[in-house]
């Protein structure tokens, strides 16, 4: 995977030969991008979790006594170590081995973004193998498309 830029306000990514996932030092000179671009502007994250469907309403009301008011939900299938399971339908059995799961989207600034990560993982949380991940990805650049608000004022 190629990383992008990090930072709005001017902040350079590195060199796209130094940003791939045979470089272990990328993530390194991610950070430092990031951090030197911090004190011009506030660097923004999207958390995308992967849950179990029946915690969906659990997750979001989670997420809404943080005080986190928006959010993309999309229907996903998907495999991780549980590999998919058999089921029994009129007497034959079949291999199901794409899981029904929920994707979640939310974009948050980075101060944020630990708090948002905690909340989604303790309401997600079965202890059953299963529950799913969480990923944070740094955000270039962003637009409300409305009023033309950019980057953590977009928000």
């Amino acid at each position: 995977m190629v990383a992008a830029a990090i930072c709005p306000a001017g902040a350079q990514s590195p060199p796209k030969a130094a940003t791939n996932d045979l470089n272990p030092g990328s993530n390194a000179d991610m950070v430092r991008a990031c951090d030197a671009a911090a004190e011009s502007a506030p660097c923004m994250k999207l958390v995308t979790a992967i849950i179990k469907p029946f915690k969906l309403d659990e997750v979001r009301d989670a997420l809404l006594g943080i005080g986190v008011n928006g959010m993309t939900v999309t229907e996903v299938k998907g495999y991780g170590r549980q590999k998919g399971h058999t089921e029994i339908y009129r007497g034959a059995e079949y291999a199901v081995n794409f899981l029904p799961k929920i994707r979640i989207e939310i974009a948050v600034s980075e101060p944020d973004a630990d708090r948002v990560v905690e909340a989604i993982g303790a309401a997600a949380k079965t202890g059953q193998i299963g529950d799913g991940k969480i990923f944070v990805t740094p955000i270039e650049r962003a637009l409300r498309i409305r009023t033309g608000e950019t980057d953590s004022d977009a928000l």
